[in-house]
């Protein structure tokens, strides 16, 4: 049950802020009850606004993979915050900042700095648009690249097919700019390509989905994304917005190896502050403003608070063996999961990657968004409610990822061991 400072919270924000919250998915409407208005973090703990803690496996959607407020990260957004909070003019900064994404993701020897995810995307779409000459994009159902209009639309009756809109106000003749097929579906991939692949610019795709759950790809997918966009002069583009650095140094695509032509990145490149980044080959990126003819800007794009957080961040999970700690960590949590639902009687499948996973309420695999949805919802908004109430902090949706830190330690586990019985119990009750 949400505490009462934070119902009170709500009913103030409906005065001046749709819905009360300043993104959809906050407002609960996937599982019923209210959100908790959160009051500070530190570690694997959100503190609500009535002084109640939480163990957070929201971790802002992601990039707080160190923990909430990581000291060194910080001192480090406090140390550039004394020197000035935004220039609109470039900084070192920057170019460290890019220096590092180059070595870590060859694939990114160049690369442009957003204030979003999204924006990354918008840029790495139009430029992929300006440099082959063609209109068309190819985007997964269920896949989430941000809040472009082009990008908001879902499939329509056929297993590739031009997106219809997903939204009101996004008018059909962007949405029929980009064209949709299930995850993990070659043949759906092949015979779009077979009857429209002159026309595409490029397939963008997450190398590990993370809005329909977390599912991973499969290797004859990744191949035929590369083949066929390689044989038809599209370009692969690779969403890392979530999975950069998250599920390894390299992200997805080293874990995978993958060899995308552009790639975005977000959410950790940023230390957990605004930021996005898109890139690839300098002969792509040299086709971007002042370089080149496709237009990309923004004042705040490399904010010297967000690359003061980012570069500390990746400095710090370039430490021996953090990537082998979340690993373990993922696991212990996956366990739990697993035992306690087997214990309940509840029908499960958890689906990892590292340190994101999605505990679907299905006893079979989950490959795209057709399977995610046809997962029971309704023991998931069960299960969901009872830890809330015993002080685990869920992504409220089915269709979300989960996200560990390394703040994540045992005490964390067991208190989450604990909630999550009392939660497949409650799983397990019919309505």
């Amino acid at each position: 049950m949400t505490d009462s400072i934070s119902h009170e919270l709500l009913e103030r924000a409906k005065r001046v802020i749709p819905g009360g919250v300043n993104s959809p998915v906050r407002a609960f409407r996937s599982v019923g009850g209210e959100p908790v208005f959160v009051r500070e973090a530190h570690g694997a703990t959100l503190v609500g606004a009535d002084g109640r803690e939480y163990v957070d496996y929201v971790g802002s959607w992601g990039p707080m993979i160190l923990g909430h407020a990581h000291p060194e990260v910080v001192k480090a957004v406090q140390d550039a915050a004394v020197r000035g909070t935004s220039y609109g003019a470039p900084t070192e900064g920057e170019i460290a900042l890019g220096e590092l994404i180059a070595e870590l993701v060859p694939s990114m020897p160049m690369s442009r700095l957003t204030s979003s995810g999204t924006e990354a995307v918008m840029g790495a779409l139009r430029l992929a648009r300006g440099a082959t000459g063609r209109d068309i994009v190819v985007k997964c159902d269920g896949g989430y690249h941000g809040g472009a209009d082009y990008l908001l639309v879902a499939a329509g009756s056929g297993a590739a097919t031009l997106g219809e809109p997903d939204s009101a106000g996004i008018p059909r003749a962007i949405a029929a700019t980009t064209a949709v097929v299930p995850y993990n579906d070659v043949p759906a991939l092949e015979a779009l390509f077979a009857e429209r692949g002159a026309e595409i610019a490029a397939v963008i795709f997450e190398p590990v989905a993370g809005n329909m759950g977390c599912v991973p790809p499969e290797q004859a997918w990744l191949d035929a994304l590369r083949k066929l966009t390689r044989e038809h002069g599209a370009l692969l583009v690779c969403d890392e917005v979530m999975t950069g650095f998250r599920v390894g140094l390299g992200g997805a695509q080293a874990r995978y190896g993958i060899e995308p032509d552009l790639t975005c990145l977000g959410k950790i490149v940023g230390g957990g502050l605004p930021v996005g980044a898109y890139g690839g080959s300098a002969e792509l990126m040299n086709q971007v403003a002042p370089m080149g003819p496709v237009y990309q800007a923004g004042t705040l794009s490399g904010n010297p608070l967000a690359v003061a957080a980012g570069m500390k961040t990746l400095e710090l999970l370039r430490a021996p063996d953090v990537y082998e700690r979340l690993e373990v960590i993922g696991a212990k949590l996956q366990t739990i999961l697993e035992e306690e639902a087997a214990g309940a009687g509840v029908p499960l499948t958890v689906q990892r990657v590292g340190a994101m996973l999605t505990p679907f309420f299905t006893d079979a695999p989950v490959r795209n968004f057709e399977d995610s949805s046809s997962c029971d919802h309704a023991a998931f908004r069960r299960w969901h409610a009872a830890l809330l109430e015993a002080g685990v902090h869920w992504p409220p949706s089915p269709y979300e990822a989960g996200f560990l830190s390394l703040a994540h330690d045992d005490d964390a586990m067991a208190k989450t061991r604990a909630a999550v019985k009392a939660g497949f119990l409650a799983a397990s009750q019919r309505d």
